[in-house]
């Protein structure tokens, strides 16, 4: 178990202050009084264990800790999203808010997709928080293209203009409110219009 943790470059020290986190302990006292305990909770965070702003953990810092606890495992198992889940992601999102369906057209005037590879550190970032999956974010963003298209035909005007830019999406987690969205319409999902969208 030890070899493991140090080839991973845990220290016991981390993994005490990680466990402490996990527990609940207010560990604020110290490291505002200790350098040394300042220095291992910055590499918490930059090793990705615990979340910038609410010491919470991250699923590699659970995974760490499931580690330690059933020590019979060989290997620490490092739970970070596959590049191919952002590719799916950033590939379903807008690249402008100019779209065509069927007969009915919108023309816009701004790009949405804009920096690819900020978005893929914040859509990891909100994976290995462990509260959404890939798929989720995915889903979300498919569902508020789609509610967005149905209101631009219905309404006679382009909605997808107030769609937000990728990272601006990503950094406000707009995504929160369409999963809680299609949380609640699991039974009675709305109609999509028909035929192909192009945006």
């Amino acid at each position: 178990m030890f070899q493991e943790l140090i080839k991973k470059s845990y220290n016991l020290d981390l993994v005490y202050l990680l466990k402490m986190i996990d527990e609940q302990y207010d560990v604020q006292p110290l490291y505002e009084d200790s350098m040394k305990i300042a220095a291992l909770y910055q590499s918490l965070i930059r090793k990705g264990l615990i979340t910038k702003d609410e010491e919470k953990l991250t699923t590699v810092g659970k995974s760490l800790l499931e580690y330690v606890r059933n020590s019979e495992d060989n290997k620490i198992v490092k739970r970070k999203p596959i590049t191919t889940d952002f590719e799916e992601w950033w590939k379903n999102y807008p690249t402008t808010d100019t779209w065509s369906l069927d007969r009915h057209k919108f023309k816009g005037t701004r790009a949405l997709r804009r920096g690819k590879e900020e978005c893929r550190r914040k859509f990891k970032a909100i994976i290995e928080e462990g509260d959404y999956t890939a798929q989720q974010l995915t889903k979300a963003l498919k569902y508020e293209v789609d509610v967005k298209v149905q209101r631009s035909i219905k309404e006679r005007k382009n909605i997808m203009s107030f769609m937000q830019g990728s990272i601006t999406y990503l950094n406000q987690r707009t995504f929160e409110a369409f999963i809680e969205l299609m949380d609640q319409e699991k039974d009675n999902p709305p109609e999509s219009a028909s035929g192909p969208t192009d945006i």
